[in-house]
């Protein structure tokens, strides 16, 4: 499995223990800036741009093994032996699969609204929206915000997504490649065969929203019998922008013990 370099933001003293971060599908490192500057208080944190996303290279090849051989390869050049890993959602996904290969790397898991299982929602609806998008028709990032509004019709969703809609040379672009999220979309909503796979045996946090439905406590503790599971009371699947306060609270006292 190739690994690529990562981009990534990096905060926080040196001296401290190391936390990395890993985003969400149609995410990027920018979305986690706030909470991971309260974490950098007393860690030293690593935002990583997953492949395909944010700053980091594309590849045609986007799954949990190659995206957690990125984060390997990471460490590996960043000189950490062991770190703690906070990912939320597909970044959750990459954050179990990279524990339950490497364990001995990792020293606090912990996992935002997902579960180690495949779902059944679809992305296709979605992908097809933005790729209608005229992005040489239109002039400011409000004008594609209303032509998704039908497709879409949660706008802070439309926000987070236009966020991949960059303007270069007088012209607006996707920073990311659809076409490579479409083929990569089934992927990412399903999870590595597990029958083989010795479980993570380390005390973990999942974390998740009371208003979301991705995770079930029988889903978890097959593969991570030790793990906490805590609901975020007036959270979606957003949880750590929903109630970033909370969700801080929750990733700090996880770490601490």
């Amino acid at each position: 499995m190739e690994a690529i370099e990562l981009a990534f933001e990096e905060l926080g003293d040196a001296a401290h223990p190391p936390l990395l971060i890993l985003h969400g599908f149609f995410a990027s490192s920018r979305n986690w800036r706030q909470v991971a500057e309260k974490l950098a208080i007393d860690y030293h944190v690593y935002v990583l741009d997953m492949r395909n996303h944010g700053g980091s290279p594309h590849n045609e090849m986007m799954d949990y093994v190659s995206m957690t051989a990125d984060v390997l390869q990471f460490m590996d050049d960043h000189g950490l032996k062991m770190a703690s890993l906070l990912g939320h959602s597909m970044g959750g996904k990459v954050a179990m699969w990279f524990a339950l290969k490497h364990p001995e790397r990792v020293n606090k898991l912990l996992v935002a609204d997902i579960a180690p299982v495949s779902y059944s929602h679809c992305f296709n609806k979605l992908i097809a929206a933005l790729k209608a998008v005229p992005l040489h028709d239109i002039s400011n990032r409000k004008q594609a915000e209303l032509f998704l509004a039908s497709d879409i019709p949660e706008l802070s969703y439309r926000q987070f997504l236009l966020q991949n809609m960059i303007l270069k040379e007088g012209s607006y672009h996707w920073r990311i490649n659809l076409d490579i999220f479409q083929q990569s979309a089934p992927a990412i909503i399903g999870f590595p065969d597990t029958q083989l796979v010795t479980p993570y045996s380390k005390a973990c946090l999942f974390l998740a929203g009371s208003e979301s439905a991705f995770v079930k406590a029988e889903d978890i503790k097959s593969l991570f019998p030790n793990a906490i599971l805590n609901v975020i009371e007036r959270a979606g699947h957003w949880l750590h922008v929903q109630q970033p306060q909370v969700f801080i609270a929750q990733v700090h006292d996880f770490l601490r013990h």
